[in-house]
C-alpha cells in the first residue's frame, strides 16, 4: 500500500488537489504560488517522490494560527507545509476507500459526494415524515485537540496493516506545532488545517456511529457532520436518554460533551429552534392549499456580524 504513495499518477492527482485547495504557507514559508512560479512543480513532485522512495520524508511541525469563531473564541489552526500537505492527499487518495467502507449513513462531513446541505436534508425529511418532537443538540469539547493517539492509531490499525503507512500516520500526529516561533510538542488531537485530519476524526467517530446504529437507532436518529451531531427524538425520554448514552460513548472515547454549548431543544412548537451547520432550524405554521400545517425544520441563514 505504502508503494502507492509515491506513484507518480497519486503524486499528480494529489498536488491538483493541494494546489486547488489554497492555503497558507507552513513553517518553512513556501507558499504554492512559490512553488508554481519559481521552485518548481515537477521538481517537488519528485523530491517527494524519492523521499518518499528512499524512507528519508519528515512531516514538519504545523503553522499554528488561532482564527476567530463565531462565539467570539479562537479556534487553533494547525498549517503543515505544502510538501506534508502533498503527502498527505497521497495517503488520504490511498486509504480513504477503505475506511469509507465502514462509515455510516448518518455522516456527512468531509465525505465524497457529502454535504451540508445533505445533512440538513436528511434532518428536515425525519422531521417532516416522522413524529420528532425534540433534539438533542450536541457539541464535543476542543474534538479536534483531544483526540487521543493510541485509541485513533488501533481503530487505524483494524483496517490497515502497513506497517509503513501506520508509521507516517503516527509522524503525523506527533510532528508538533510552532507557534510564534516556539515548537509544542503534540501528544494528543490532529491538527485542524491538516489534510489527513478530517478523515482521522471521521474514523474516530464512526465508532460512535456504529455503535448508535446497532444498539441506539430506536431512541432516535442521529445526523452528525464531522463534530457536529444532533439526535432527533420522538419522545422526551428518548431525548434524555440519548444524552447518557452520547455522554457514556464519549466518555470510552475520552471526550467530553460541552454542557454549556449543547442543549435539549423542543421543536413541537415554533417557540424553539437549533442552530446547526450554519442554519436555525425551526419548525412553524405555513399556509398550503387553505389548511395550516407544521412544516419541520425550515432553514435560515444566521446573519453575519
Amino acid at each position: 500500500m505504502y508503494d502507492k504513495l509515491y506513484r507518480k499518477d497519486i503524486m499528480q492527482m494529489a498536488w491538483k488537489q493541494v494546489k486547488a485547495n489554497g492555503g497558507s504557507a507552513g513553517i518553512d514559508r513556501m507558499t504554492i504560488d512559490h512553488i508554481v512560479n519559481q521552485y518548481g512543480e515537477e521538481k517537488l513532485l519528485d523530491e517527494t517522490i524519492t523521499m518518499l522512495k528512499e524512507g528519508t520524508y519528515r512531516p514538519e511541525p504545523v503553522r499554528r494560527q488561532d482564527i476567530p469563531k463565531g462565539d467570539g473564541k479562537m479556534r487553533p489552526l494547525g498549517i503543515p507545509t505544502v510538501r506534508d500537505r502533498l503527502v498527505q492527499m497521497a495517503a488520504k487518495i490511498v486509504v480513504e476507500p477503505i475506511f469509507e467502507a465502514d462509515f455510516k449513513d448518518c455522516s456527512f462531513g468531509f465525505r465524497p459526494k457529502r454535504s451540508t446541505q445533505d445533512a440538513t436534508r436528511r434532518i428536515r425529511k425525519t422531521v417532516n415524515e416522522g413524529s420528532i418532537y425534540w433534539v438533542v443538540d450536541v457539541d464535543i469539547t476542543s474534538y479536534f485537540d483531544n483526540i487521543p493517539h493510541e485509541k485513533l492509531m488501533k481503530l487505524v490499525e483494524q483496517r490497515i496493516n502497513d506497517r509503513r503507512i501506520l508509521k507516517l500516520i503516527r509522524k503525523w500526529l506527533k510532528a508538533g506545532f510552532v507557534k510564534e516561533n516556539q515548537f509544542h510538542e503534540t501528544e494528543i488531537g490532529s491538527p485542524q488545517g491538516g489534510v489527513i485530519s478530517p478523515l482521522l476524526a471521521n474514523l474516530y467517530l464512526n465508532y460512535l456511529d456504529t455503535l448508535w446504529e446497532k444498539q441506539f437507532a430506536h431512541v432516535g436518529t442521529l445526523v452528525r457532520y464531522a463534530d457536529d451531531l444532533v439526535i432527533l427524538c420522538h419522545r422526551k425520554e428518548q431525548a434524555l436518554k440519548a444524552i447518557g448514552v452520547l455522554k457514556a460513548i464519549l466518555a470510552k472515547l475520552e471526550l467530553t460533551m460541552n454542557t454549556k454549548k449543547s442543549k435539549l431543544v423542543k421543536i413541537w412548537d415554533d417557540s424553539q429552534g437549533f442552530d446547526f451547520l450554519g442554519y436555525h432550524h425551526r419548525r412553524f405554521p405555513v399556509m398550503r392549499k387553505g389548511a395550516v400545517r407544521l412544516e419541520s425544520c425550515e432553514r435560515f441563514r444566521r446573519k453575519k456580524r
